[in-house]
């Protein structure tokens, strides 16, 4: 059975053990747009065309200030073929075409409660590229992030599982910042992200990763 410290959190052992146990958590989801990208264009059929004298009473209204909830949902339907159409040109930047096309309707809204005037197809392009243009780049961030963490919790399997074989036991915080050039908090501040993310429960009774039912001492740690 593994090992609990006296605090109760989970140990350097259940922790290796449960990543060798969930490889594909982070591994990134396939995009496959397509099916949805059809669908959406098949509902859009049912949506009423927005014509151009009914556009201008709506856009009037929301410059005067005296439309309604119902103007502006009328708007953002009306202008959601064009909203997809700018959505699908973003496609394969590492956002899936769901979420680009929910980003773009916000996208109108925001365009439609803020128009004072002017042509407004071309402020709600502007609108949702540039809303469109954050998103990506706030995945691509997250990615960055991901990918680094992954990288980070492999180096440490890696040499805790070298560790052990050369130990004969599990390795402690503090040998294993030593080995790895880092410092205690950034050891254990790799395992609880990881921990968190993860959410995985350690069951009792599980083998433990090396076998012998040994584990970080608690005040080797501290």
């Amino acid at each position: 059975m593994s090992v609990r410290n006296e605090n109760n959190e989970q140990t350097l052992e259940e922790f290796v053990q449960e990543l060798a146990q969930n490889d594909d958590i982070y591994e990134p989801e396939k995009m496959t747009g397509e099916d949805f990208f059809k669908m959406y264009l098949e509902e859009l059929k049912d949506v009423p065309k927005l014509g151009l004298e009914e556009e201008k009473e709506i856009l009037d209204r929301i410059q005067n200030g005296t439309a309604g909830k119902n103007d502006t949902r009328r708007l953002t339907e009306g202008k959601l073929s064009a909203a997809l159409r700018i959505a699908r040109t973003f496609e394969n930047q590492g956002v899936h075409i769901n979420d680009l096309v929910q980003e773009a309707s916000v996208a109108v809204l925001m365009a439609a409660a803020e128009y004072e005037g002017g042509d407004f197809d071309e402020q709600m392009e502007k609108k949702i590229r540039e809303s469109l243009e954050a998103l990506i780049e706030e995945q691509k961030r997250e990615k960055t992030i991901e990918e680094d963490m992954r990288a980070r919790v492999n180096v440490l399997k890696d040499i805790s599982a070298a560790m052990a074989k050369e130990l004969d036991r599990a390795p402690t915080v503090p040998e294993l910042a030593e080995k790895m050039k880092m410092t205690e908090d950034e050891i254990r501040g790799i395992m609880k992200e990881m921990l968190n993310a993860m959410s995985v429960k350690s069951a009792e009774g599980q083998a433990d990763l090396y076998g012998g039912g040994q584990s970080p001492s608690g005040n080797q740690e501290e």
